[in-house]
């Protein structure tokens, strides 16, 4: 008898300890989800006021933008329009370049309208892709730099974001050959291949053979632009004069 008594004291002790530690173990695992929620709700509230942060001074670069270069471009593009049509008026021939200037202030201007449309909100983007670069190439003929363009490889469709990458450092290494490389020639070739786009813009200008250039903030956008797509771009001095602008994306496997 008094060895079963024993024993269920034991087993009742035994039982007892174990509601305990239980209890223990609940307190604390219930502890430990209080506080991993208080950390989500805190790191939530923060995402929240960062992203509401964002939202504003997004809208005001935007309004910055509007009041500062709006302006400046419909003079341009109307300035342009009346020196064309007096021209038109008295017979004689519209300057290719003068064309040239009125095309761009018109394209600069929608551009602005839809940069400002994306700052204000969280979607939308420009059109512009390679499909445009042609327009590209003749803008720049036009306006004083004779541009050959030159594809190689399959031409397919694109993610959007490669697509209007390969826009812009286009765009920008022609503006760069019309503002610093002098009276220049420039060929724009886009070769395609399974896993990777490669953008390569030359020209015969006065750029310092085999010189790396001080970035300057196009040059640094375009790195920015290739780097965040995972590739790479180089921009350097040719052997014989002249300057090399080479953009190289990896393209997704699906597009192989």
């Amino acid at each position: 008898m008094r060895t079963d008594r024993g024993w269920r004291r034991f087993y009742a002790t035994g039982w007892f300890l174990t509601e305990v530690a239980t209890v223990v173990a609940f307190r604390r695992w219930h502890q430990r989800v209080t506080e991993v929620e208080n950390r989500a709700a805190e790191a939530e509230r923060a995402h929240e006021e960062a992203a509401r942060r964002t939202a504003e001074e997004r809208v005001r670069i935007a309004r910055e933008l509007h009041d500062s270069l709006t302006h400046s471009i419909s003079v341009i593009k109307v300035q342009a329009g009346v020196a064309r049509h007096l021209a038109q008026k008295n017979g004689d021939p519209v300057p290719p370049a003068l064309a040239a200037i009125e095309e761009a202030a018109g394209d600069a201007a929608r551009e602005l309208r839809q940069t400002l449309s994306v700052l204000r909100s969280d979607e939308g983007g420009s059109s512009h892709g390679l499909a445009a670069v042609p327009r590209l190439v003749d803008r720049a003929t036009a306006a004083g730099v004779p541009t050959d363009l030159r594809t190689h490889g399959r031409t397919r469709a694109l993610p959007d974001e490669i697509d209007r990458a390969s826009y812009r450092i286009v765009q920008e290494s022609l503006t760069n050959v019309a503002r610093h490389a002098g009276p220049a020639s420039a060929t724009v070739t886009i070769t395609y291949a399974a896993d990777r786009l490669t953008l390569q813009v030359d020209d015969d200008g006065r750029g310092h053979p085999g010189g790396t250039p001080t970035p300057g903030l196009g040059l640094i956008g375009m790195r920015e632009r290739a780097s965040a797509l995972g590739g790479r771009l180089v921009a350097q001095g040719r052997p014989d004069g002249g300057f090399t602008v080479r953009a190289e994306l990896p393209l997704p496997e699906a597009l192989a």
